[in-house]
Formats: structure tokens, sequence, C-alpha cells
């Protein structure tokens, strides 16, 4: 079975319409090309959530995705070259996204003309990724990204839209018996002991396969069964089961609300040993990027792995 997903092309001189001036009101973004919504419209909803427009192309359309709610009331984006973010932003985003390509970048002020955070806007994995982070370069969170036209609905996302998988019907899952021949394969070749938990097919054209042994693996291919990476995701070892989203404890449903807004729930897992609880691991699709998060037994964030 293969999911009807258009793959993302995001070509890297990716163009970042912004205003410079306060996110109470913004000046004129690039038109969204849609039929459905007119350009007065879309500028008129940027200013209103202090939303920030990335011109993408897709393999169907020319579209614009903003990077939703940048700054607050009363602050202020301005843009500013990568080389001036705080060397904690870059430190982070080479630790957390490697391989990224960097697209643009703000500093956001409050009204008396200090610096209170920044956001980074990347390429990660042919997807844009907008992060914000404090004064300091410490990260607070990922930006949720909408298409123009969803800019003030509350979902976010559209039928066909690049961000439809936020529906809660699951689209990007698989089943494991669909997985193509050439990925079980390899899994029966080379990792015979390992349990398949879940597959998924991500909008850029990757399968990502959940699996364990005495460790939990994300194993990713290309759209061919290529594969691309295979890691191990908790640092933790025991023994590892799934468990529903809504067995999570609250502490961490809060952090992945508030750190991935708009995030889309694949696979939560505990971990223990000898009869006791580790910690917990949980799989997310974030604005099409997928991330494997790990926390302690009481619900505490560890780190955090960006899986593709």
């Amino acid at each position: 079975m293969k999911l009807q997903f258009k793959p993302l092309i995001v070509n890297l001189a990716i163009t970042i319409v912004v205003a410079l001036a306060s996110c109470q009101k913004e000046n004129s973004t690039t038109p969204l090309d849609s039929s459905l919504t007119t350009a007065s419209a879309v500028q008129a909803a940027a200013a209103a959530t202090s939303s920030v427009a990335i011109t993408a192309s897709t393999e169907t359309r020319r579209d614009s995705i903003y990077a939703f709610q940048t700054c607050g009331s009363f602050e202020h984006r301005d843009s500013i070259a990568f080389s001036n973010l705080p060397s904690a932003v870059v430190s982070y985003l080479s630790t957390n996204y490697s391989g990224y390509s960097a697209l643009k970048s703000f500093s956001i002020s409050n009204s008396a003309g200090t610096v209170t955070g920044y956001v980074a806007v990347i390429l990660f994995n042919s997807n844009p990724v907008a992060i914000k982070f404090d004064s300091t370069g410490t990260f607070i969170e990922v930006l949720e990204l909408r298409e123009g036209r969803d800019l003030l609905n509350q979902h976010g996302y559209h039928q066909g839209g690049c961000f439809q998988n936020r529906n809660g019907l699951h689209q990007d899952t698989l089943a494991i018996d669909a997985l193509p021949a050439t990925i079980t394969s390899y899994f029966s070749t080379n990792y015979p002991q390992d349990t398949l938990f879940k597959a998924l097919k991500t909008f850029s054209g990757y399968y990502v396969v959940l699996s364990k042994d005495d460790n939990l693996y994300a194993t990713v291919f290309s759209d061919e069964g290529t594969l691309i990476s295979r890691d191990q995701l908790p640092t933790k070892s025991g023994w590892i089961s799934s468990i529903a989203q809504n067995a999570l404890p609250g502490n961490i449903l809060n952090y992945l609300t508030s750190t991935y807004p708009g995030y889309v729930f694949d696979k939560s897992f505990s971990i223990t040993r000898n009869g006791v609880l580790q910690g917990y691991f949980v799989v997310i699709d974030a604005n099409n990027t997928k991330y494997g998060i790990e926390f302690d037994s009481a619900g505490n964030f560890i780190k955090v792995k960006s899986i593709i």
C-alpha cells in the first residue's frame, strides 16, 4: 500500500517574506496562489496571528507556508543574519538537525527594544522547520507551520493540504505487512531479532520503521526502499512496551502540546527494568518532521532525536 502524498519539494533558494515591523501589524506578504483565499485575507490573517510566510513549491502548486505565532503582543520581529544568532542556537541546530540548511533568522524584541528571543528557520530533510529560542539561545518550541488559508483555521489544516495528517486519521501509518519487500527483506537479513512495532510513510516519501530487540530503533528508508539510517532511540535500556497516548503522564502530554504545537502523535513506549519504571519514549510528527522524545520515569524531558 502506498499513500497518495505528494512530496514537498523545497528549493534551497526558498524565500521567506517577512515584514520588518511590529508583530501586531505586518507589511505586505507574498500572495497565496489559491482560488480559495484572497491575498488581502492572507495578509490580514498573518498580521492577526503574528505569522511569517515561507514561499515553497510543491509538485502541484506554488503556495505559501507560514510559521505560526512567531512572537507575542507588543513584540517586534526583525530579520538578522544567521551568523548573528547566539552560538547556543547554532549548537542546538547542529546537534538536533544534522545536515540542516539555514534559511532565515529573526530577533524578537519587546516594546523597549530589548531582545527577548530568536526564531531560526531551516531546511531539514526537504522540510522547513521554524524554531523559537529565548534571548540566551535556549530552545523554547518548534513553531507550528500552516498553509496560508489555514492561518485562522483552529485546526491548522485542510483536506488535501500538506498538513492534513493533523486530522487524526494517521494517513502516514502503514500496516507492517504493507511495507515494500525490500524493507522487510532488509530486516530479515540484517536484524532478524527485531520486532517491528510500527511503520510510517512521511510526507517527503521516506519510510520509518520502529522496532525493538533489547533496545528501541528507528530505521529510515528511501521511497525506493534503500536504507537511509538506523538509530537507537532511548538512552535507557530495559523492557520496552507499547502504551497508549492517554496512558502517558499528564506532564508529558503538556510538554508535547506546548513545545510542538500542532503535533501528531505516532507511538509511545514505557521502559522498565526489573519491574521498575525507567522512563517513557514518544514518537511524534511536527510539521512533517518525525521526532523521538525521551522522558524520565516522572515524565520530565531528557532528550529529543530528530528521526527524519
